[in-house]
């Protein structure tokens, strides 16, 4: 396996003109320690784990100590940001080290956190530590729900005070992803009309990770159609995990349909249509019930962007509009039917979706613990036994008459199937996870990170690995949020 000083780098955004970047170090950060890291993203890049131990690992990931073969830089793009156009962003504090060989088309390590860019816009450049643990351990578990996202290899600290809305320490994440290109890279350059630098970007795009677009009649429009297909698709995902992204701006919206840029992201609790996540957001334009419909308008942002190589308006609109909506809801309606046990699609399987997210409204139940506890009930079970035997989803409701209602219809739907029990409760428990990153869970790894004990961000990622699994030893983590937790409250600097 390679060690940090053999890892394999290729760097083909680096050879892009100059035009896409700004080729600069990383500024140093004093006195590095290592926080955590995850085995499970060292495996995509084939570096042994063994190397987190080595006093060098966390100067390197700290921008420290630069890699043999990397070419470090910041990425230029541009944006919409809460609707409103922004004009010109980049990686304000993250800086590209370069790609290595592993699964697939190989993976760009960024480090984000280190220090200013020519993008900055008067900031510091710099990520804190409570905000790079949040990013560490939800792009993990994130991976292990099965949803597409970026990963994080790791967060080395210091004791380098950062001043947000209190004074914080420093903190340097390291993300990995095939590439970190954004909608808003398309947009740079759509708004300086510069034709020739977008068709290099959808070029690269399409030949690097998209080569089946090039044998379309027009290969922009197919690379538009297959980001709806896989933004619809993502939102479809982020909808039924109960995930919330917080502020999906058009510069934090993946080209590849990675979730991407985890910032006052947040898993549902009890069940609110539209709970707002981010307190930045004070017109929930990014609420849960929103997410939907904003991967939409963003992907006509993208397609206005791209409208010079794709041609006429109605091309741009057909990509889109015979992609996203149907895939959104094909693959929303495929994945609520197996986390409610179905296995087949059967006429008023709609309406009874509507019926059951409308009961999590109504009873403001807890979207994991109800999918999760749904998992363990048989399809039948006599009127003596009822109430023990559905116990422990009755047990999180208060109007028990409605949850007993619905259950009974929800029953009814199964024997339409006749699928045995055991065949249906496993596969309804490998599709509904028993542990989710809540912000209770992030805050409490935060906590104790911050007076010097990284154990905890150890122990829930040990936990999120296995998000489906029967895990004794981390029962505390399946638990809703404590009485302590209800201040809590995430925003664009978290």
């Amino acid at each position: 396996m390679p060690t940090l000083e053999t890892l394999p780098f290729d760097n083909a955004f680096a050879r892009l003109p100059d035009a896409f970047y700004t080729r600069l170090p990383p500024t140093p950060l004093p006195d590095p320690y290592l926080v955590a890291a995850s085995p499970a993203a060292a495996a995509l890049i084939q570096l042994d784990p063994a190397e987190f131990a080595r006093p060098e690992f966390a100067h390197v990931f700290a921008g420290n100590q630069l890699l043999p073969g990397s070419e470090p830089l910041a990425a230029v793009y541009s944006g919409h940001q809460f609707g409103m156009w922004a004009g010109q962003l980049g990686d304000g504090r993250a800086h590209l080290l370069g790609e290595v060989a592993g699964a697939g088309s190989g993976w760009e390590i960024q480090l984000k956190g280190a220090g200013q860019t020519p993008y900055s816009r008067f900031a510091d450049g710099r990520a804190v530590l409570r905000s790079s643990i949040r990013e560490f351990l939800c792009s993990e578990a994130m991976a292990a729900l099965g949803i597409p996202t970026t990963r994080a290899l790791c967060v080395v600290g210091s004791n380098e005070p950062v001043r947000r809305e209190t004074i914080e320490t420093a903190a340097v994440v390291t993300r990995l992803a095939p590439s970190f290109i954004r909608f808003g890279s398309f947009e740079h350059w759509a708004a300086r009309k510069r034709t020739d630098e977008l068709r290099q970007l959808a070029d690269y795009v399409i030949d690097r990770f998209r080569p089946e677009c090039r044998d379309a009649a027009n290969p922009y429009a197919a690379l538009l159609a297959d980001v709806a297909r896989r933004t619809a698709s993502l939102m479809a995902q982020w909808q039924t995990v109960g995930f919330m992204h917080g502020v999906m701006n058009t510069d934090n919206m993946s080209i590849l349909g990675l979730t991407l840029d985890y910032g006052p992201f947040g898993f549902m609790d009890a069940f609110d249509a539209g709970h707002i996540c981010n307190h930045s957001d004070d017109h929930g334009r990014y609420s849960y019930r929103a997410q939907p419909q904003i991967g939409h308008w963003n992907l006509y942002a993208l397609g206005h962007a791209l409208s010079s190589l794709v041609g006429e308006r109605a091309d741009v609109q057909a990509a889109i509009e015979d992609n996203y909506t149907t895939t959104f809801e094909a693959t929303f309606m495929a994945r609520v039917r197996a986390k409610l046990g179905f296995a087949d699609a059967l006429p008023g399987d709609e309406d009874f979706v509507g019926e059951t997210f409308g009961l999590l409204q109504r009873l403001r139940i807890d979207f994991t613990q109800f999918f999760r506890f749904l998992s363990a009930l048989p399809a039948e079970v006599d009127d003596a036994h009822r109430a023990a035997t559905d116990a422990p989803l009755r047990d999180i409701v208060v109007d028990r008459f409605a949850l007993d209602a619905w259950i009974d219809l929800w029953r009814a739907r199964l024997k339409a199937e006749g699928r045995p029990d055991a065949e249906r409760q496993a596969a309804m428990r490998a599709v509904n996870p028993k542990y989710v990153l809540r912000n209770w869970i992030a805050e409490s790894a935060i906590r104790a990170a911050q007076a010097g004990d990284f154990s905890e961000t150890a122990t829930v990622l040990a936990c999120l690995s296995k998000p489906f699994d029967e895990q004794p030893e981390f029962e505390r983590f399946a638990a809703p949020p404590p009485d302590w937790a209800g201040s809590l409250s995430v925003s664009c600097s978290s």
